[in-house]
């Protein structure tokens, strides 16, 4: 056994059951032919008690292979009928230690078996060619053990590296599945705390405004100071686990949620008009990214142009492509950037992940422009 692997007791007890069994019998036939051959009270008695001992060391072969076959051979030098447990402790050790251990012991057990050819010689057979034999024989059984080690091995390594790259799998698939968790609540988070700081700067610029509208700014803060920290919590709790996000979350937002999208913004007050004219129902997924692109268009124009009108426009039909566009005029003082840019980024991703571009920029007109072009499959 492997000294770096606990042994199995099951296992140890199964093969030494099994071996003994195998021993006690070809040990047994080996005395019957012999006695046949030879009639000797002391020859019988010593290959009695040679097939005896033999299994008696099965249990050490199973647990400790190389001194148990080094017993073995040392027996075999006396009877024949120690032959086939010296035969199986050396394929036992060829099978189980490394391939130069496997020559020593089968060297032992050749000259045991060299010895026990002048003790106990056999009628009728050269003692060259019993040589000839043992030799041919002992060098078998180191090849065909060191044959089926290798294939173990092979199989161990095989197996190992299956594992590691199942665990691999599953480790990227965490990764990506939590990258796709993060961007979608950085748009969502984003979206949502403009939308709160809109509607706190119209409390603040507008201390003399209606009551009612003071109230319903008051609504949206609070409103979206209280969704954001559900959304947060739980974008918290999908990033610490362990396992796999099952599917079973909240829905996620399609094309037809859009106008729900532009009506929290006005609600915020900011002047948005929206312009669908799709022609037929819009895929789930190409309208999820349509619904993050107008989404991430609305929190940076609140951002960037507050005040400023914005203009959503979505377009296309099966068979063409999906047309989003998202344009608003800037204050003369403002800039396009906060100098990190990650939203657009992750909107370039969202587009190319379904077979998309996204273009953005100032136009001659002096409008920011967000424009997106995802395919439609038929």
């Amino acid at each position: 056994m492997d000294a770096t692997c606990p042994p199995d007791r099951h296992a140890e007890r199964w093969a030494a059951w099994t071996t003994g069994a195998v021993v006690l019998v070809l040990g047994g036939l080996t005395l019957v032919s012999r006695t046949d051959v030879r009639a000797s009270t002391l020859a019988t008695a010593v290959d009695a008690g040679a097939t005896l001992v033999a299994c008696a060391l099965v249990p050490l072969l199973i647990r400790r292979p190389v001194t148990g076959a080094l017993a073995m051979a040392v027996l075999a030098a006396f009877s024949p009928a120690a032959t086939p447990a010296a035969t199986i402790g050396v394929l036992r050790v060829a099978t189980v230690r490394p391939l130069a251990t496997a020559i020593l012991v089968g060297a032992v057990s050749t000259g045991a078996h060299a010895v026990q050819g002048l003790v106990r010689p056999i009628p009728g057979l050269p003692y060259g060619w019993l040589l000839v034999i043992d030799v041919v024989t002992h060098a078998a059984l180191v090849a065909w053990g060191a044959l089926v080690r290798l294939r173990t091995a092979a199989r161990v390594e095989q197996q190992r590296r299956a594992e590691e790259e199942q665990a691999e799998r599953i480790a990227a698939a965490r990764r990506q599945e939590r990258a796709t968790i993060a961007r979608e609540m950085h748009d969502v988070l984003g979206h949502r705390l403009s939308l709160v700081a809109a509607s706190a700067g119209a409390l603040e610029y507008r201390p003399d405004a209606p009551a009612e509208q003071i109230a319903r700014a008051a609504g949206v803060v609070r409103a979206g100071a209280h969704q954001a920290l559900e959304e947060l919590r739980e974008v918290i709790g999908v990033l610490r686990a362990d396992e796999l996000i099952s599917g079973d979350g909240p829905p996620q937002p399609t094309s037809a949620d859009l106008p729900a999208l532009v009506e929290e913004s006005r609600e915020a007050g900011v002047a948005v008009a929206l312009d669908d004219s799709t022609v037929g129902e819009v895929p789930e997924t190409l309208g999820r990214t349509a619904y993050r692109i107008v989404q991430e268009g609305l929190t940076n124009a609140r951002r960037h142009a507050p005040g400023c009108p914005v203009r959503v426009v979505v377009s296309g039909a099966a068979g063409d492509a999906l047309r989003v566009e998202v344009r608003n005029r800037l204050p003369v003082d403002s800039s396009t950037s906060d100098g990190r840019g990650t939203g657009l980024v992750g909107l370039g991703e969202r587009a190319a992940s379904v077979g998309g571009r996204l273009e953005h920029g100032l136009s001659t007109d002096g409008e920011f422009r967000l424009v997106a072009e995802l395919p439609w499959p038929a």
